[in-house]
């Protein structure tokens, strides 16, 4: 059985016992958290949301807090010796799905 979750404006298809990298949380590690915003839960008999299902959470453990690989940014306008090159390392979550409580 698999759910879809949206947390920080993303959807993201979960499993139990799976781990997934999802936008930074305001929790530390080891800390049990909780989504509501379920969309979809499959099984044998399905349920989708409108938009999301009632009375639906998926409960996690945070297991780590991490930045991503470095991705460079480089800007260029020609002729004008204009060139700009910066770095950026997207902050993530990594979180283990504990439990999808089905209504």
């Amino acid at each position: 059985m698999y759910a879809v979750i949206e947390t920080g404006g993303l959807q993201f298809e979960v499993e139990e016992g799976k781990s997934l990298h999802i936008p930074r949380l305001a929790s530390t590690v080891g800390d049990k958290v909780s989504f509501d915003k379920v969309l979809l839960i499959s099984g044998d008999e399905p349920k989708v949301g409108k938009p999301y299902v009632e009375n639906a959470t998926v409960e996690a453990e945070v297991v780590n807090q991490g930045k991503e690989d470095k991705i460079i940014v480089s800007t260029y306008k020609r002729r004008t010796k204009y060139r700009r090159k910066a770095g950026h390392r997207q902050p993530y979550t990594e979180i283990k799905i504990n439990r999808i409580a089905v209504p």
